[in-house]
């Protein structure tokens, strides 16, 4: 048999322990607040029907859809001279989710007998996108998301809000949550005479940070807007202040449009809550997010790190229809996605992960023999039994093998059980960090360890 080359495919990561340790204390505290803000888990599929995701993200989300080809002879009776958008249809009904949002969506409907509305649900899973590899952006990523659906309220905003300042506070990640509204987007497009553009609007807008005001003119351009609608969109870039300056700035330039009128009346609702609940984070309102997503129709959120050049690590929003597109209509909902990969980077980039997420065991049993060996095996279930995670190494090696073990595993105890300590009942206990020893009992030595 040919040799295979060890690869796996660009976008994609293998995780060590040490990897997996940190991975796990992103993920374990913010499931911790997604459950102190009363949320509840579930999971939907890898994959999902293709007629389910298509059509949700877009024009480019739809093109970094994976599409899973069919089992089978699926070119039987397929013409192939046809556009490859009508040929996919035919070969692929499958594909691996984009986001946790539209299956979300689905399974909310499909399942709408058996959750309580406003219902408030979590999950942290994977997701996939045909991206081109780069810091940052993966094609395998997970993501944590928490939504409410059933409800109307700008209190579900504030507390999304709240969880982001809760989240990264526990982290110790200093962030700016960036705030604006799709109707103030859709308003924008109504008043400089383009409202059926407003997606080709969103979508250039949202590239602001990544390409810069000139790029952005001019991809707006080759969207189809006159040089005159182009020029009409200055004044909103320019719009500066406090976030009560820029509403109150909407209103004036909103007097005319009603969808822009009802996007500054949310905001002004939605900061008059953040303001009120005092939040350790900077918020602010950018006018210029746009979040390209199609299915958004109210508050957007997208969250920076303030230490460190990394792309939005947190973002999401308002959906009032998304479940409408499955035949359930006038069902509202709000969420956010942390994004745990790119956490993961601006940890690292800070040094800012807690010291010990490694350590697999608090304490290694050294291997002197078959008797020792027996002697520690009680006492290693009750330290597992007491939550105290311990080992004995496997085979009676020489001690500097067995030790070299344990600082390459920085395990920060050592315990040794021979002639003395089993005829007593004690352990030597030997910590690592600083060389000491005790001999102690075993329900001492447990209580030392916890």
């Amino acid at each position: 048999m040919a040799n295979v080359k060890c690869s796996i495919p660009k976008g994609t990561r293998d995780f060590l322990p040490m990897e997996m340790a940190r991975r796990n204390y992103i993920f374990d505290t913010i499931r911790s607040v997604f459950r102190a803000f009363a949320f509840e888990p579930i999971e939907t599929p890898s994959l999902e029907n293709l007629s389910t995701l298509m059509g949700k993200y877009g024009e480019e989300g739809d093109k970094l859809l994976f599409k899973v080809l069919n089992s089978g002879d699926f070119m039987e009776g397929v013409d192939f001279s046809q556009d490859y958008h009508k040929v996919a249809p035919q070969i692929c009904e499958r594909g691996l989710r984009y986001d946790l949002t539209v299956p979300f969506a689905r399974f909310v409907v499909q399942h709408r007998d058996q959750v309580v509305f406003p219902f408030r649900r979590y999950q942290l899973q994977p997701v996939w996108r045909a991206d081109r590899p780069q810091k940052g952006r993966y094609r395998e990523f997970y993501q944590c998301d928490a939504d409410m659906i059933g409800s109307t309220s700008l209190l579900n905003e504030l507390e999304l809000v709240q969880m982001i300042d809760t989240v990264f506070l526990r982290l110790g990640i200093n962030v700016t949550v960036k705030i604006n509204n799709r109707k103030v987007l859709a308003g924008i497009a109504e008043m400089i005479g383009a409202p059926d553009k407003l997606v080709d609007i969103t979508v250039a807008i949202d590239k602001l940070d990544k390409i810069g005001l000139d790029n952005v003119r001019a991809e707006l351009a080759e969207r189809g807007l006159t040089a005159n609608q182009i020029q009409a969109l200055d004044p909103v870039f320019a719009l500066g202040g406090s976030a009560a300056e820029k509403i109150a700035s909407l209103e004036a330039m909103f007097a005319n449009v009603e969808v822009g009128r009802k996007g500054a009346e949310e905001l002004k609702e939605l900061f008059d809550l953040i303001s009120a609940a005092k939040p350790h984070c900077t918020v602010e309102l950018d006018l210029t997010l746009a979040r390209g997503l199609n299915y958004y129709t109210g508050a957007i959120f997208e969250v920076k790190a303030n230490d460190v050049q990394m792309g939005s690590i947190c973002g999401g929003g308002r959906y009032d229809n998304l479940t409408g597109i499955f035949g359930m209509p006038d069902v509202s909902g709000v969420g956010i996605s942390f994004g745990a990969d790119r956490i993961y980077d601006v940890l690292t980039e800070l040094n800012a992960f807690p010291e010990g997420l490694e350590q697999a065991a608090r304490v290694m049993f050294i291997n002197f023999g078959p008797a020792e060996q027996t002697a520690c095996i009680g006492i290693v279930a009750r330290l597992r039994s007491a939550g105290i995670s311990a080992l004995i190494y496997p085979d009676a090696a020489k001690m500097k093998k067995q030790m070299d073990y344990a600082n390459r595993k920085a395990v920060p105890f050592v315990a040794f059980v021979g002639e003395s300590e089993m005829r007593d009942g004690t352990v030597t206990l030997k910590n690592m960090a600083d060389g000491s020893q005790q001999t102690l009992a075993i329900d001492e030595m447990i209580a030392k360890l916890q």
